[in-house]
This record gives structure tokens, C-alpha cells and sequence, in this order.
């Protein structure tokens, strides 16, 4: 057999890639599974969004490529959206890239702007995208630990001056996947100058943008002066309105980005499914009567999951944002043996280690089930750690 390609080589494990194949094996030995992993909610999605996709799919035409272009009245949707929740005119042909969910189209945009002898800067734990894409465009990822110490905000003057230098783009997410930090609008204020003097692409995800509780309103990395220079940010319908499986997501910015990415998806996909698009655009026209209600069984769920995890020894912080606790481990266990102990109890958490070396000591939650298996989930955690710490 051929040699596979160093870049492949040099990928790290994919956090989530183990997950399905040992929970179907715990399921097929009788296994009480609570699976609070993946951030995949078991909630569905706007009912005129299936009613949409139910018609849409009826439609020959629907069914026939869409090609980088789309469906133009979801670049509308998407445009219309923008102004109205953050304000933010963009055309919708120039401005808007539809994507077959926000991950293809993060890692995607590296291939587009690095390559060898160039860096991107990565908040380390991260998405998996950003460094993959790095990665795949045979460039060099530069993993910034994102800690307390920090509020998990990326500090560029703590980043060594050559990477800066061959620094060509840097990843915010925020709210933050995994820790659900915020970030202050002056710290957004400072990135965007940074940026600009530096002549380096900002891509900001902000795929939990509505995800968010307590009053907190999560900002458009374009309501800051000086963003349409340089970024891009992208948007995604799987966590808001519960379509992970669907693959529906956007990116809107700077025009000259947008069609970076696009020609490098005109290379690699022909487009969205159409009639998903048409569904989406009624999940956007419908998402200020629905989404409060979804929110509102997220509170619940974050309220228990931060309760229950409480109760069972952990130290943790409750969310403004995301679907997520960041929980601290007490020194000494290290976070993949007390996820795998703990998956061997029926419950599936991510370590930290696996979001990136930086989320070593921490393991994510993701309140994506019923108060009640919360709480069954956190008492099983508890009792794992009580074991490996050697606690009664």
C-alpha cells in the first residue's frame, strides 16, 4: 500500500471519532448509557423548519445542485437575520457563503489563506477544525492554553513575535466551545486592532451566538469598528436550532474573504442540499417566537446540570453561553482516565486533553438530556472520582 501523506500523519486523534463504536458496545452489554458528549441536543428542530424541508424535498428542482451559489433566497434569509439581530447589513451575493455545516467551512478557509512557513493562532482546547485545517493546508497551528488565569481569552502579547509574524489567521470563538466563556467587548475591540495592523484574517465562530442566558446578549465580532476589514464569521444551525445532523450553516464578512472561501469550496463540494436551505430560512424567519422556548429548556438543563454536579463534588462555574460546563479536576487526575472510568459507569463526557493539551484538568458536560439523567449522570461521576481520588 502507499505511504499516506505526512499532514495526515500529524493530525491529532479526533476527539469525539472513539465515542459511537464504545458506546454501542456498552449498549450491546446491557449498559445504562447517558451520553452528555457531544454538544447534539435530543430536542427537535423548529417545526416550520421540517415543514419546509417536508415540501421542499417534493420539489424536483430542489433536488438538483446548488452549487456554491445556493439557494439565493437563504442569502437573503441569512442577510436579513444579520440586520436584524446584530444590526449588520451584508449583500447577500457577496457577503454571505452558505456552508454544509460551520466546520467544513472553518477548516476549509485555511486552505485558502496558509500553507508552509505560515502560522494560524488556535485557542488550545479548541474546535478540532481550526488545527485540522491548519494542518491539511500544510501550515503550522500555534496552540495559545486558554486558561482561568486568562478568563480562556487569547492574549496575542503572549504569543512569541515569529508567530505573530508568520501569523496569517487567528481563531476566536466566543461564546467559547469548550470552556462557554465570554468575551468583553473591549477584548473583542483590542483582536480587531490587532488584526488590522497585522494584516492577519480574524475568524470568528460564533456558532452559540444565541445560546445564551441571564440577559447576556452575544455580539457580532462586526458591531466592532474595523472588523470588515479583515474577518469573517461563521454561523451554524446545528446548536441553535437543534439541526446538527442537518448541515446547514453560513458565513458572512469581509467581501474578498467570503470569496476566498467560496472558490475553495467551488473545489471541494457543489452545495448544500437545497431544500435544507429553504428549511433553514424558515428556522431563521420563525426563530424569535421559537427560540425562546428552546432556551428555555436549556436554562433548565444548565441549572441541573451545575446543581448536580455540585452535589456530587465537582467545582463549577454556571454558563452565561453554550451548552456546556468546563469543570475543573482535582490535581492528579489526569482527564482521559477519568473520562474513560467514567465511560465505563455509562457516561460519556469529553476529557480536556482530547479538545487540545491546553484542556488537560477539565472535562466538558453537555446538558443535552433531561434534568433527570443529569443528575443520575453526575452522580455516577461522583462516585468514579471519589474512586480515583481515593475519597470516601
Amino acid at each position: 500500500m502507499p505511504k499516506t501523506a505526512p499532514r495526515l500523519a500529524a493530525l491529532p486523534p479526533y476527539p469525539l471519532a472513539h465515542i459511537p463504536q464504545r458506546k454501542r458496545e456498552l449498549l450491546a452489554r446491557g449498559v445504562d448509557v447517558i451520553d452528555l458528549g457531544a454538544g447534539d441536543a435530543d430536542l427537535p428542530p423548529p417545526p416550520a423548519a421540517i415543514e419546509a424541508l417536508a415540501a421542499a424535498a417534493r420539489e424536483p428542482a430542489m433536488s438538483r445542485y446548488g452549487f456554491g451559489l445556493g439557494y439565493p433566497p437563504f442569502r437573503e434569509a441569512v442577510a436579513a437575520f444579520m440586520q436584524r439581530r446584530f444590526g449588520q447589513a451584508f449583500d447577500p451575493l457577496n457577503e454571505v457563503v452558505p456552508l454544509i455545516g460551520s466546520k467544513e467551512g472553518l477548516s476549509h478557509l485555511a486552505l485558502a489563506y496558509v500553507g508552509p512557513g505560515d502560522t494560524t493562532i488556535i485557542p488550545d482546547p479548541g474546535y478540532n477544525a481550526y488545527r485540522g485545517g491548519t494542518q491539511l493546508a500544510d501550515a503550522e497551528p500555534h496552540l495559545y492554553a486558554v486558561t482561568p488565569r486568562t478568563q480562556f481569552l487569547v492574549e496575542p502579547d503572549e504569543i512569541p513575535p515569529d508567530v505573530i509574524r508568520r501569523a496569517r489567521i487567528l481563531y476566536l470563538n466566543y461564546p467559547n466551545n469548550p470552556t462557554a466563556a465570554i468575551a468583553p467587548r473591549e477584548y473583542l475591540e483590542r483582536m480587531v486592532r490587532f488584526c488590522r495592523e497585522r494584516d492577519i484574517v480574524l475568524v470568528y465562530d460564533n456558532a452559540y451566538s444565541e445560546m445564551t442566558f441571564d440577559g447576556y446578549v452575544a455580539p457580532s465580532i462586526f458591531e466592532i469598528d474595523g472588523a470588515r476589514d479583515v474577518a469573517i464569521e461563521f454561523h451554524s444551525f446545528s446548536k441553535t436550532f437543534n439541526m446538527t445532523g442537518w448541515r446547514c450553516a453560513f458565513a458572512v464578512g469581509n467581501a474578498s474573504v467570503c470569496a476566498a472561501l467560496a472558490k475553495v469550496k467551488s473545489f471541494t463540494d457543489t452545495g448544500q442540499f437545497q431544500a435544507v436551505q429553504r428549511a433553514a430560512i424558515a428556522a431563521l424567519e420563525t426563530s424569535r417566537e421559537w427560540l425562546p422556548g428552546n432556551l428555555d429548556v436549556f436554562r433548565e438543563r444548565r441549572d441541573a446540570a451545575v446543581a448536580a454536579f455540585r452535589e456530587a463534588g465537582f467545582a463549577t462555574e454556571t454558563p452565561r453561553a453554550t451548552m456546556y460546563l468546563w469543570i475543573p479536576l482535582p490535581a492528579g487526575v489526569a482527564s482521559g482516565a477519568f473520562s474513560d472510568a467514567l465511560m465505563d459507569a455509562g457516561v460519556v463526557t469529553l476529557p480536556g486533553a482530547g479538545l487540545g493539551a491546553g484542556g488537560e484538568g477539565f472535562f466538558r458536560v453537555s446538558f443535552i438530556t433531561s434534568p433527570a439523567r443529569i443528575a443520575e449522570a453526575a452522580r455516577r461521576a461522583g462516585q468514579v472520582l471519589r474512586r480515583l481520588t481515593g475519597a470516601t
